[in-house]
C-alpha cells in the first residue's frame, strides 16, 4: 500500500510523532492507523515527541577523554532530580564515549548513527527510549571534540554543571604538566573566559567593544574626567536644561563633585548624559577621556582572555595565567603552550520555565 504525505500528516497530528516515525509506522502497518499508533507508543515515540516541547533546561555536562581523542556533551532533562539519575547519567556517558568513536560533528548527525550500545537502534531511538523510561524531555544539545598530537584534560565541576576540556601542545604527558592543565581548567570553569587570547578577537568585535565603552562612559558621566565633566555641567546649567532644584543642588555642591550625584535628580543626570553623547566626537578626541576608554577595554580584555587573568591560586596575586604556563614549562623542562579550551554551562542560553511546584502538582493529580 502506498504511504501519502496527507496519510503521515494525519497521523502526526494524532499522536504528535515526528514525521519519519509515522511514516515508519504506516508502512510497518500497512496503512492501519490504530495500529500505527500502537506502534508508536510501544516504541515510546508519541510520547517523547509530546514531552519534547517541554523545557529541558537541566541535565548534566560529560567532559571523556580516551588516549589522544577528547569529548565534551551536554545532555539536558528537565529537572535537577533527573540529571542525578543513574540511568540518566549512565546514558550520557554512553552518548560521550559514542562521539569519541564518532566521525559526526552535528547532534543531528550523531542522532541517525547505530547507538554504540545497541546497534539494533539509532541514537535518537535510544533518546526516545530513554525519555519514555524517565518520564521527562531529554535532549542532545550539544557536544565538542578534540583530536590531540599534545595533552588534553578534562575537569567537570559541581557535578556536571560545569565540563571544560583543555588541550596543550607538548611533548611531556607527565603528572606535573597534567596537574598544571587541570589547575588551568578550573580557573576557566570558575572564570569563563572567551578566548584564550586577544588575538583571538576579531576587529570588528574589538570595535564593537570600544563602542560600547566609549557610550558607556558617556552615559555615567560623573565617571568621566574631571575637566570634561566640569564643561558638560556647564552646558548643562547655562543651557537651562536643568530644573530650579537641581541648580541649587549644583550651586551647593559643585566643589564636591564626588558626592553631587546623590543631590541631582534622575532627569538631570539623564539631560547630562544626553549633553555627552552630544558632544561625542568632540570628547572622543581628547586624549585623557581616550586613556579612560583604553584603561576600561584593557580591563575587559583581561576578564575574557585566559591567558591575560590573574592566575586564581598565584601566591603574589599577579601572576598571569601565561606567566604560570611559562613556570611549568621551565619546571618541566619542556615546552607547553596552551592551544585550546571547551567551557559548557548546563543550560546556558536556554530560558527556564518559572513553575508554581504546588500547581504543577495539583494539575498532575487531576489528570491535566
Amino acid at each position: 500500500m502506498e504511504i501519502t504525505a496527507s496519510m503521515v500528516k494525519q497521523l502526526r497530528e494524532m499522536t504528535g510523532a515526528g514525521v519519519m516515525a509515522c511514516k515508519n509506522a504506516l508502512v510497518e502497518t500497512e496503512g492501519d492507523f490504530d495500529k500505527a499508533v500502537e506502534v508508536l507508543r510501544k516504541k515510546g515515540e508519541a510520547t517523547a515527541v509530546k514531552k519534547a516541547g517541554r523545557i529541558a533546561a537541566e541535565g548534566t555536562v560529560l567532559a571523556y577523554v580516551d588516549g589522544n581523542k577528547a569529548a565534551i556533551v551536554e545532555v539536558n532533562s528537565e529537572t535537577d532530580f533527573v540529571a542525578k539519575n543513574d540511568t540518566f547519567r549512565t546514558f550520557v556517558a554512553d552518548i560521550a564515549e559514542q562521539i569519541i568513536a564518532s566521525d559526526a560533528t552535528t547532534v543531528e548527525a550523531l542522532s541517525e548513527e547505530k547507538f554504540i550500545k545497541d546497534e539494533s537502534k539509532t541514537v535518537k531511538e535510544e533518546l526516545v527510549s530513554k525519555i519514555a523510561v524517565i518520564g521527562e524531555n531529554l535532549t542532545i544539545r550539544r557536544f565538542e571534540k578534540i583530536n590531540t598530537n599534545g595533552v588534553v584534560v578534562p575537569y567537570i565541576h559541581a557535578g556536571g554543571k560545569i565540563g571544560v576540556l583543555v588541550e596543550a601542545d607538548t611533548a611531556n604527558t607527565g603528572d606535573e604538566v597534567k596537574d598544571a592543565l587541570k589547575n588551568i581548567a578550573m580557573q576557566i570553569a570558575a572564570l569563563s573566559p572567551k578566548y584564550a587570547t586577544k588575538d583571538e578577537i576579531s576587529a570588528e568585535e574589538l570595535d564593537k567593544m570600544r563602542e560600547i565603552t566609549i557610550d558607556s562612559a558617556l552615559n555615567d558621566t560623573f565617571t568621566l574626567p574631571v575637566p570634561i565633566l566640569k564643561g558638560l555641567l556647564e552646558k548643562a546649567i547655562s543651557g537651562n536644561v536643568w530644573s530650579a532644584e537641581d541648580v541649587a543642588a549644583y550651586e551647593e555642591k559643585k566643589n564636591d563633585l564626588k558626592y553631587l550625584p546623590n543631590f541631582l535628580s534622575k532627569e538631570a543626570k539623564a539631560a547630562l548624559a544626553e549633553l555627552a553623547m552630544a558632544d561625542k566626537a568632540e570628547i572622543i578626541e581628547n586624549k585623557i577621556f581616550l586613556g579612560l576608554v583604553d584603561g576600561r577595554i584593557k580591563k575587559q580584555l583581561k576578564d575574557i582572555c585566559l591567558l591575560e587573568q590573574t592566575y586564581v591560586k598565584a601566591e603574589d596575586g599577579k601572576q598571569t595565567v601565561a606567566q604560570y604556563i611559562a613556570e611549568v614549562a621551565k619546571a618541566t623542562g619542556s615546552e607547553l603552550t596552551l592551544k585550546n579550551f571547551v567551557r559548557f554551562e548546563t543550560g546556558e542560553g536556554i530560558e527556564k520555565k518559572e513553575e508554581n511546584f504546588a500547581e504543577e502538582v495539583a494539575k498532575q493529580m487531576a489528570g491535566n
